[in-house]
C-alpha cells in the first residue's frame, strides 16, 4: 500500500499526539495534518469496547468525510489493580471534560482506596509503586480511494507511582514509571519516548508496511 499524497490526516486534535506522529512520519517523508486543520467534521462517538474498535470507528468516519487516507489511534492506560481500568475511558476517566490533572487525580484516588495489599513490593532506589500498568495503542489507517486498511497495536509496560514526576509528555505520563529506565514517561526526551512508547512501537509496525515517500 502506498499513500496517494505526501501527507497523512491524524484523527485527533491532541497536540501531544500530533507531535509524536509528526516526528515518526518525518522519517518516511510524510507530513501530518490533524482534525484541527479542518472544519465541519462529523461527530465521532467512540462506542467501541476495545482500543482497536475505537480506532477503526474514527478512521472510518473521518476518511469517508474527507476522502483521503486517515490514520486514527485509540490509546489509553490499563491498570492491573483496577481490572484494566480506565482502559478505553482513559481520556474521560474523571468525566467528559476532564483535564489530564483531573484524570491523574482520579486514578490515584482509585488506587489509594484499594489499600496497600494491592501494591507491588517496594524496591530500593525506586519510588513507591501502586500497581502494574500498561499503555496500549491501536492504530487503523483507512484509504477510502484504494479501499485498503492497515492496523497495528502494541503496548508499553510499567507501573503507576504515587506521585507524578516530569514535565514532558501528556495524559498519565507523569505517573507511568518504567523501572528499567528509572524514570516516568514524562521524564523522557521526545527521542527516548519515540523509541519505546506504546504509540511509537505500534506506529513502527504500521510504517514498516509503507514505502518511503520519494
Amino acid at each position: 500500500m502506498r499513500l496517494p499524497s505526501n501527507f497523512v490526516v491524524i484523527a485527533t486534535r491532541n497536540e501531544g499526539k500530533v507531535k509524536e506522529f509528526a516526528k515518526l512520519f518525518e522519517a518516511k517523508g510524510y507530513k501530518v495534518r490533524s482534525l484541527a486543520d479542518y472544519t465541519d467534521l462529523p461527530e465521532i462517538v467512540e462506542s467501541g469496547t476495545t482500543f482497536a474498535e475505537n480506532a477503526r470507528i474514527k478512521a472510518q468516519i473521518i476518511s469517508a468525510h474527507l476522502h483521503v487516507p486517515v490514520l486514527a489511534d485509540d490509546s489509553g492506560l490499563c491498570v492491573a489493580a483496577l481490572g484494566g481500568a480506565p482502559g478505553v475511558y482513559s481520556a474521560r476517566y474523571a468525566g467528559e471534560n476532564a483535564t489530564d490533572a483531573d484524570n491523574n487525580a482520579r486514578l490515584l484516588q482509585a488506587l489509594l482506596e484499594l489499600g496497600e495489599e494491592h501494591a507491588p513490593a517496594e524496591q530500593d532506589g525506586h519510588p513507591k509503586m501502586l500497581s502494574e500498568a500498561s499503555f496500549v495503542c491501536a492504530l487503523t489507517l483507512i484509504d477510502p480511494v484504494a479501499n485498503e486498511v492497515i492496523e497495528a497495536e502494541d503496548v508499553c509496560q510499567g507501573y503507576i507511582i504515587q506521585e507524578g514526576r516530569g514535565e514532558s509528555g501528556f495524559g498519565y505520563d507523569p505517573l507511568f514509571y518504567i523501572p528499567t529506565l528509572g524514570r516516568t514517561m514524562a521524564e523522557l526526551t521526545v527521542e527516548e519516548k519515540n523509541e519505546m512508547s506504546h504509540r511509537a512501537k505500534a506506529l513502527r509496525k504500521f510504517l514498516d508496511q509503507l514505502p518511503d515517500q520519494t
